[in-house]
Order: C-alpha cells, then structure tokens, then sequence
C-alpha cells in the first residue's frame, strides 16, 4: 500500500462520484474482477480533464471501457478518443458499453497488439493514457514520444506496483521481477527524457504525468 488506507478512505469520502451510468458500470466491473481505474485516479483524471481540455485522447488499454466513458463523459464534448485492446473477451463488452452510452461516433476502438498498433498510428495526440500491460510501458514509449505534439500530456497509471518498486530486487517475488525491472527503466526513461517534464505522485497504485516540451 502506497498511501495509508485511511486516508485514502477519506479522500475517496469526498469524491462527488460519477453519473449512474458509469457508477453502474464501475460496479458490474468490481463484480466481474475486471480492473477498471481507481476512486482517487478517477478524481484525478476528471480534474486533469478540466484543466487540459483535449481534443484528441489516445487510450492503450480499453478493459470494458470504463475509463473510456469517464472521458468522454468529463472531457470537453467535441472530444475524440482513439482507444486500444488486445484481450478479445473485453473487446465486444467494450463495444457494447460505447454503443448504450451513445458514443460510437467519438470513439474508434483499434483491436489487437498495443505494440504493433502504436508503431503504425498516425497524427498527434492533446492527451494519452497508459493503462495497459505494466512491463510493456518502457517499449511502447518510442512510439508514444512521436504521436505528442509541445504541452501533450501522457498519464501512465499504476506505475509504483503496490510499493514494490522501492524494494531490492531480491525482496520482489521472482515472477514479478521483470515488470520491476522494466518500470524502474520506465520512470528512469520518463525523469531524464529531455523533451518531457514528468512528475510521479503516490496516487491509487502510483501515477506519472508527464508534458512534452519544445
């Protein structure tokens, strides 16, 4: 645990929550075990949102849609999102959660490998959020970098693994070694990339964001 339970349980107190569609969507998500974006994430984003205002949002990591919906929903209302999944089982979900919120015509779902989706995607992004595959953050980003244009904001969510990025490599459990190794190369790579200004905070699993610069 990042932060101490109690207060995040009185933080997440505070939080006005959301419309009942996306609450009932939360819900059906907690139920089924599909992992959908944190209370306090969910705050942060709406906030992040509100101060951005994007046009264009690139998603890696679709789930259900949850978090999808949660943009459309609190960003400005002539956004686009381009959003990306690979688990087939959650893709017609996903669909079918855009298709009863009515907003099939501002999101484009991209089926298949994040990796190999990322290397064709053309044109710029005002906005991207990373929630997909943890170990694979640090090789996506090559082709991240390009689809940022100057003041593009890239969020990458549970970045800190529940505090075990703090650990020694030897106190990690040995399955879970290569996701470390490859996040702390990933926060390393996002704090010393000179065309980005990055701040890591202790929020729900650990959140980076980071702004592209000239």
């Amino acid at each position: 645990m990042i932060v101490d339970e109690r207060m995040r349980t009185y933080i997440n107190s505070l939080d006005r929550g959301n419309t009942p569609a996306l609450e009932e969507l939360e819900q059906y998500a907690l139920a089924e075990r599909v992992p959908v974006i944190r209370k306090e994430m969910q705050s942060f984003m709406k906030m992040l949102l509100a101060v951005k205002r994007p046009e264009r949002i690139l998603e890696v990591g679709t789930a259900i849609g949850f978090s999808t919906l949660l943009m459309c929903e609190y960003g400005p209302p002539d956004l686009t999102i381009v959003t990306i999944e690979n688990y087939e089982k959650r893709i017609p979900i996903a669909k079918e959660n855009f298709r009863k919120a009515g907003r099939e015509k501002q999101i484009t779902l991209l089926e298949g490998d994040a990796g190999e989706i990322l290397e064709r995607l053309e044109g710029d992004f005002d906005f991207i959020f990373m929630d997909a595959a943890k170990g694979q953050y640090i090789n996506w980003l090559p082709h991240i970098l390009p689809l940022m244009h100057c003041g593009s904001v890239l969020v990458s969510d549970n970045v800190l693994q529940e505090g075990d990025i703090i650990e020694s490599h030897y106190l990690v459990e040995r399955r879970n070694r290569t996701i470390y190794k490859r996040m702390r190369e990933y926060l390393y790579e996002l704090t010393h990339n000179p065309s980005l200004v990055t701040s890591i905070l202790p929020l729900g699993d650990g959140v980076t964001v980071s702004v592209k610069q000239e």
